[in-house]
């Protein structure tokens, strides 16, 4: 999908560098050609060699090559990229291009170029949250400079909060979004995502196992064609994907709610695991246990939100792709439940526990339209969302 992109790749220095080797190995798998340039400090962290032969290609580290220079090598490097990828993009480096500074190859380079740059920070949750990085990122962003994360996690350190580098696949689908007029460029579709939390009580709920990680990377991979992406997720384990609309949700009412004001769009992707049932009349308060024995719980069946959004007569989207999650029979159940519900595609995949595919990281799916069925291998989910998003952009031409 970067077929013939050159993108400028400037590590900077930090434990998250680590993560660069596996950026350029991902970039390259889609056909973009990688530059690499370390900072003094990135080269604490990782190698000219490593980062050369996983690139193919020279490793610039020193402003006053003099080799290089005879052409003027660093004004060249800066413009000769499509785009300028900075990652990690340490406090030291945002501070710099706020302040227009450039007193080493990386700050020269960022200030010499003609092309957009991405920038994915990485630092101390201290560092990120100080005034003076909060303003730099406010000036940076006025001046058109992009940002994937930083999210929220563990960190070296030892400490948890945000300032955390994004994880590679974010990374590259931010790459891809920035490079790519795809074929979804001006399409809106709208993906949910994750389990739903249906309360007992103020502590306690019903849900299931699903992790959202497919439906993370199906709008992942739809953002990356180019799509605008209005993503509805439950209290998924997984984050949210970069460069799309992310809308948090609870339970299935408000999944619907949040779907219905999504709408109108040109296709819906219904990929979160929605709780059938709600417990109709959930305490305010905690529950007590009491020599009673257990509470007398009443159940209310929840609103079909496949269904409903297949079913409507005005702004339906033009194309409705459903999941179906069996455990036993599932072509059979799956087709029965496309005829149900009146979408136009299901994605059926046996979750039974022995398949390790809910809450895993891979998939085996079959997608059933109206014109035949269609077995896929069993693959990363990652790829089964690169083949969906790929498939639904030649359904939307």
């Amino acid at each position: 999908m970067l077929a013939g992109k050159r993108i400028l790749l400037i590590i900077g220095g930090g434990i998250a560098a680590f993560k660069s080797l596996d950026l350029i190995r991902r970039l390259r798998e889609r056909g973009a050609t990688v530059t690499p340039v370390l900072t003094k400090a990135a080269e604490e962290f990782v190698t000219p060699l490593s980062a050369s032969a996983l690139s193919a290609q020279k490793v610039y580290r020193d402003l006053f090559d003099l080799t290089d220079e005879a052409e003027m090598g660093h004004i060249e490097l800066s413009r000769a990229a499509d785009l300028v990828v900075v990652a990690p993009a340490t406090a030291d480096l945002m501070g710099k291009m706020a302040g227009g500074l450039a007193n080493d190859l990386a700050s020269t380079l960022l200030m010499a170029t003609d092309k957009r740059v991405l920038l994915a920070p990485a630092m101390n949750v201290r560092m990120w949250e100080h005034p003076a990085t909060q303003r730099n990122l406010e000036t940076l962003k006025g001046d058109g400079i992009l940002f994937v994360g930083p999210t929220e996690g563990d960190m070296a350190c030892g400490e948890f909060g945000p300032g955390r580098m994004s994880e590679v696949p974010d990374i590259v689908a931010a790459v891809e979004a920035a490079l790519m007029d795809g074929p979804l460029k001006g399409k809106h579709i709208v993906v949910t995502s994750g389990p739903t939390h249906e309360p007992i009580d103020p502590v306690r709920y019903i849900a299931n196992r699903s992790s959202g990680a497919q439906g993370t990377a199906i709008a992942r991979a739809l953002a990356a064609l180019g799509a605008q992406v209005t993503f509805v997720t439950g209290p998924a384990s997984v984050a949210p994907p970069e460069g799309v609309k992310v809308v948090k949700v609870e339970t299935a009412q408000q999944m619907l709610q949040a779907v219905q004001r999504g709408l109108p769009a040109d296709a819906a992707i219904f990929a979160a695991a929605v709780a059938d049932w709600r417990v109709e009349n959930a305490s305010d308060s905690k529950m007590k246990k009491t020599k009673g024995g257990t509470p007398d719980l009443s159940f209310a069946e929840n609103p079909d939100i496949l269904a409903t959004v297949s079913g409507m007569t005005k702004g339906r989207p033009s194309l409705v792709v459903g999941f179906a999650a069996e455990t036993d029979d599932v072509i059979a159940h799956a087709t029965a439940k496309r005829q149900r519900k009146g979408c136009d595609w299901i994605v059926a995949n046996d979750v039974s526990p022995e398949t390790g595919i809910m809450g895993g990281a891979e998939n085996s799916v079959t997608v059933i339209r109206t014109d035949g069925t269609e077995e896929w291998p069993r693959m990363s989910k990652d790829q089964v969302a690169a083949r969906l998003a790929n498939a639904i952009a030649e359904a939307l031409a």
